[in-house]
């Protein structure tokens, strides 16, 4: 069994980063990465469209200078080959794949004495003292729970399972399933060459113009200029993003204004017309109903069928208390003869054929169907890895009823076990948020060689103080009144139809203050031993 100081589970961002920052502590590090490459989210998610809507260079790493020169993104929201290439190189400069052990799947983590044993999927074991999570928050992808998926000869797949080698959609007769912030990229793209394109909506979502564009050259000068401003800027907004809450409220403009507004954040570039609006939209249903009447109004302008529009505007929910995905020229793919939109939710799917899928009303044929059907978001990933805590308590039962953590990172019965973008976490803009936690686990861990301590758990007192943080947080928020993996919802997951309070709804500015206070405080929120 070999024998390391740290074990981290995943290569993307954030194990990459936190793989960085423990080489400077001296310490052995093993990473296990499931995929045949560094990237997580950005190996995984190959489907076309698949970009960024944050921008490009607010969501690269920070931490190095040298390297925030010598990269230039060529689009405002990159692309994911280009991202994934940006990685790589991220990967290279720091030699990180020596510490990296790919195709190799965790099965099962058992803390086992003073140490954490981890199991791969090929049975053999490691052991190492510190145990890190980096399997974010979006990466447990689901399929619909429909009966006859494996009867379906041609190529299917979800979309965070895209062929390496690409598909042809060039006269194909093509099923997406799902239009959530995947779905949305997927669908303008296979558009643009299916044969036939049939798009099966359960629940429609309220998405915005993308509005990317390549960088010049003079703004990629500017760009460089301005790294560490526009970074000072990402630490001071709610949530890491360049944009952030308008200080007004709703109704303390006119009505004239208020158009005016929603107009130029419309035209505006990324999510300021989501995270940039009146500070009320979120906690005020009519100031909501102000915002989404008037997106309402662009999809109907946007679209030609009224029947159409009816059908992509949301009824359930309004705009912004789920994820808004971002776009570019969506709605105008329901224009097109060669696009469907069938209501799953009116008209079920029933199963899957070898020929294609039958709804309550019809059979469809198809050449490849294509699951955008998301994923268990936030605690799902730690699902599917048996991990057991002191005493051999499985995270899964612990947290039965909702995960409790501290700060996101710790887990009482959990020791050295450590948490980057675990539950409760400030999120928003991803790189900001991973770059915090890590420099958070590695300061503790810091803290520790320094006073040569071996093990570090959440005090019970300290994960209940934080969870009524959390949920003092969430009170008013209109987003905890919807069905989503914001509230802990997957209709594609058993176990997932009740909403809980499953993620911090604070700003990261808050969030890292409690961090920080912490870390100044010498701990006192963990048992140190």
């Amino acid at each position: 069994m070999a024998d390391f100081d740290a074990i981290i589970i995943g290569a993307g961002m954030s194990g990459m980063y936190q793989l960085i920052r423990l080489r400077e502590l001296g310490l052995r590090v093993r990473v296990f990465e499931a995929g045949t490459g560094v990237g997580g989210t950005w190996y995984w998610n190959r489907y076309p469209g698949a970009r960024f809507d944050s921008e490009s260079y607010s969501y690269g790493f920070s931490f190095d200078p040298e390297l925030l020169q010598e990269w230039s993104w060529s689009e405002h929201f990159a692309p994911q080959p280009e991202t994934l290439r940006y990685l790589e190189r991220v990967a290279g400069k720091y030699d990180l794949h020596r510490d990296i052990q790919f195709n190799a799947e965790v099965k099962s983590a058992h803390r086992t004495g003073d140490a954490w044993r981890v199991t791969l999927a090929d049975g053999s074991t490691h052991q190492a003292r510190f145990l890190i999570t980096a399997i974010g928050p979006l990466s447990a992808h689901t399929l619909p729970r429909i009966e006859g998926i494996e009867s379906f000869p041609g190529p299917s797949f979800h979309t965070a399972r895209w062929p390496k080698d690409g598909i042809d959609f060039k006269g194909k007769r093509v099923a997406v399933i799902g239009t959530g912030a995947t779905g949305v990229q997927t669908i303008q793209e296979v558009a643009k060459t299916a044969g036939h394109l049939t798009v099966f909506q359960r629940t429609p979502n309220w998405c915005a113009p993308l509005h990317n564009r390549p960088i010049t050259e003079a703004e990629q000068r500017r760009i460089k200029a301005d790294y560490p401003q526009m970074f000072r800027r990402c630490a001071e907004t709610f949530a890491c993003f360049i944009h952030t809450a308008d200080p007004r409220g709703t109704f303390e403009v006119t009505k004239a204004e208020r158009e005016a507004f929603y107009e130029e954040l419309y035209a505006l570039p990324g999510f300021g017309i989501w995270v940039g609006n009146f500070r009320d939209s979120y906690t005020d249903p009519a100031a909501n109903a102000e915002i989404s009447d008037f997106i309402a109004r662009k999809i109907r302008a946007r679209v030609k069928d009224p029947r159409i529009a009816e059908m992509l505007i949301p009824k359930n929910h309004g705009f912004g208390t789920r994820r808004v995905p971002m776009e570019t020229r969506y709605y105008e793919v329901y224009n097109q003869p060669n696009v469907e939109l069938v209501d799953s939710k009116a008209t079920p799917i029933t199963r899957i054929t070898p020929t294609g899928l039958s709804t309550t009303e019809r059979d469809f044929a198809f050449d490849i169907i294509i699951y955008a059907t998301g994923f268990d978001g936030l605690t799902g990933a730690f699902d599917r890895i048996d991990i057991r805590g002191r005493d051999g308590l499985p995270l899964r039962q612990a947290w039965a009823e909702g995960a409790r953590t501290l700060v996101g990172m710790l887990a009482e019965g959990f020791p050295n076990m450590f948490m980057l973008l675990g539950p409760h976490t400030a999120l928003g803009n991803i790189p900001r948020s991973i770059e915090y936690n890590v420099e958070w686990v590695t300061a503790l861990l810091r803290h520790m060689q320094a006073h040569h301590l071996t093990e570090a758990e959440a005090r019970p007192e300290a994960v209940a103080e934080w969870m009524a943080h959390v949920m003092e947080c969430s009170i008013g928020l209109l987003s905890n009144e919807v069905d989503s993996w914001f509230t802990g919802v997957n209709k594609n997951v058993e176990g997932r139809q009740t909403r809980v309070v499953a993620r911090y709804s604070g700003s990261a500015p808050a969030y890292r203050a409690r961090c920080d206070e912490v870390a100044a405080g010498g701990y006192r929120e963990l048992r140190l031993a």
